[in-house]
């Protein structure tokens, strides 16, 4: 099990001060942990800020192409109609509805409706610009929270692999130096038990 340096009481930017004591080791590793923390910081904003970015550009260019469309039912829904309420979204069944987009050409496709719809039922789908079904796009708000919840997952990602060669190069350096310690301490430690 590899020996811990002891620390001793947290004295901030100790690195950085002027001391007769102060070793390369302690230099070398000074600048890693100022690089690593950079790199972690730099890397996860701008990754996390792209991400987001991207994101929530794809959402906005989906809700500016994707446009609803008025179809109707072609044949009869399976199931019974509500009699005075409106079904929920798990109440809904599948059936097969029709629509004609601005260029004239007539699509169908498979939608939920509530149940026991009648054939000619108006329904309203969205549609891409070529007209196949697609979902409702999400509003400026979904896409906001889309967005900055992709961007904190990907920019906690990116900052981990900095963070994380940061530590491994980190803890290589100290085993270095802990090595270098026992060297010493082998050929110093003989010497002071005559001192006594």
């Amino acid at each position: 099990m590899p020996l811990k340096a002891f620390r001793g009481p947290k004295v901030w930017l100790w690195r950085w001060r002027r001391n007769p004591l102060k070793r390369r080791a302690d230099v070398m590793e000074a600048w890693v942990v100022l690089g690593a923390w950079l790199l972690t910081v730099l890397a996860g904003v701008s990754a996390g800020l792209v991400a987001a970015g991207s994101v929530e550009h794809g959402l906005a260019k989906e809700r500016a192409d994707w446009r609803p469309v008025v179809a109707h039912v072609v044949t009869r829904a399976p199931g019974s109609s509500p009699v005075h309420r409106q079904a929920s979204s798990a109440e809904r069944v599948w059936t097969k509805v029709g629509w004609t987009v601005a260029d004239g050409s007539a699509h169908t496709g498979q939608v939920r409706v509530e149940p026991g719809s009648k054939a000619g039922t108006p329904v309203t789908v969205w549609t891409d610009p070529q007209g196949r079904l697609v979902s409702r796009p999400a509003s400026a708000a979904e896409a906001a929270f889309r967005g900055t919840l992709i961007g904190c997952l990907v920019g906690v990602s990116a900052a981990a692999v900095p963070f994380g060669g940061g530590l491994a190069l980190r803890s290589r350096l100290e085993r270095r130096r802990m090595r270098a310690w026992d060297t010493e301490w082998a050929r110093l430690g003989p010497q002071w038990g005559r001192m006594v």
